[in-house]
């Protein structure tokens, strides 16, 4: 009888140990020699050998194939299966919206900062705050565009995320357990693949012209295209006011935001979700005021002005509410008419 128990439990414990042996080894090789080896994988990992985080490994990202138990090996096993099997496997691996936000959950353990900044900004907005928003529901349909800025990520139509697509509510989630999750996730403007020198620290640089030169470490998904476009590859619109061209920030960061705080299809200042600065803020970029990550803008103005204007008002107690599109003192498009009148002749 010992024999026999001997017998089964010596190769079961090699076995035990052959396996998380090779787990680990894996985990921690080159991803070429590996993640790689899958034809599918290749592109991803070559885009990340010139990447930021190129000295990151895929699973401090992505996790390990037994991370999520039974969900990681059903997946993995599913991928052998469609390789064996004739069906039509397809090559184009993406990340599912469940993994989109699994991975930015991650993105935390570096990146607690600007993590939590997002957190306590508009940004961390929700699928139930965006979808079910009685006010804009009333006034416009939902429809397929909506996912251009919220919810990039989502798998299907609007459709099977919202019931009635119509003017007339009330309005619900078809799937109540997206109603909490971010509309807007980290990777709608970042991406850990992206082309870039690895961040160094700056405490030892004595001039801005001594700050080293590295791509924006933003931009923007495409859902349409199921891909990411750098901030500086983005398209710059041309805007005006009235059809008189109005100066706009060339910043790639101020490019971005216009990709989703959009004008009209005429590019007028102002029009649908449009933020851009004219009058006396005309040329500045969202970034001069609002914080990056929890787009704050208090004590912004401190930056630029004294406590007390040239008028003798002081700036921080005027009303710039950007609440109301007719304010005649909106922090946008304040300009020095609407507080002195138009000069004589104008």
């Amino acid at each position: 009888m010992k024999g026999i128990f001997i017998f089964l439990v010596i190769p079961v414990t090699v076995l035990i140990i052959s396996f998380f042996g090779f787990y680990a080894f894996w985990n921690q090789a080159d991803p070429v020699t590996t993640c790689a080896s899958c034809h599918e994988i290749t592109p991803s990992v070559s885009t990340m050998q010139s990447a930021a985080h190129r000295e990151i490994k895929c699973f401090e990202c992505h996790g390990t194939a037994l991370e999520n138990g039974i969900h990681s090996l059903k997946e993995k096993a599913n991928m052998v299966v469609a390789h064996l099997s004739e069906e039509k496997w397809n090559t184009d691996i993406r990340m599912t919206e469940t993994q989109v936000l699994e991975v930015m959950e991650r993105c935390a353990n570096c990146h607690q900062s600007e993590y939590t900044k997002w957190k306590s900004g508009r940004h961390s907005t929700t699928y139930a705050n965006i979808f079910l928003n009685p006010v804009h529901n009333s006034v416009e349909r939902l429809y397929w565009d909506c996912f251009r800025c919220h919810g990039m990520f989502y798998e299907s139509d609007i459709y099977n995320l919202v019931t009635p697509v119509s003017t007339q509510g009330p309005w619900e989630l078809k799937n109540p357990e997206k109603a909490e999750q971010p509309a807007i996730p980290c990777l709608s403007c970042h991406q850990v693949h992206t082309q870039n020198e690895p961040y160094q620290s700056l405490a030892h640089i004595q001039s801005p012209n001594d700050i080293p030169d590295r791509n924006p470490a933003f931009g923007l998904y495409l859902r349409s295209d199921h891909m990411f476009l750098r901030a500086d590859f983005l398209p710059v619109p041309d805007m005006n006011s009235k059809g008189i061209p109005v100066k706009f920030s060339k910043d790639p960061s101020q490019v971005l935001c216009v990709q989703c705080h959009a004008p009209g299809a005429f590019h007028g200042i102002g029009t649908n979700d449009d933020r851009t600065p004219t009058g006396v803020h005309e040329g500045l970029n969202c970034k001069s005021c609002h914080e990056p990550h929890s787009n704050n803008p208090k004590n912004s103005c401190s930056t630029c002005h004294p406590a007390i204007s040239n008028c003798g008002l002081d700036v921080e107690t005027m009303n710039t509410t950007y609440s109301s599109p007719a304010s005649m003192h909106n922090i946008h498009f304040v300009s020095c008419e609407d507080c002195h009148g138009e000069k004589p002749g104008n």
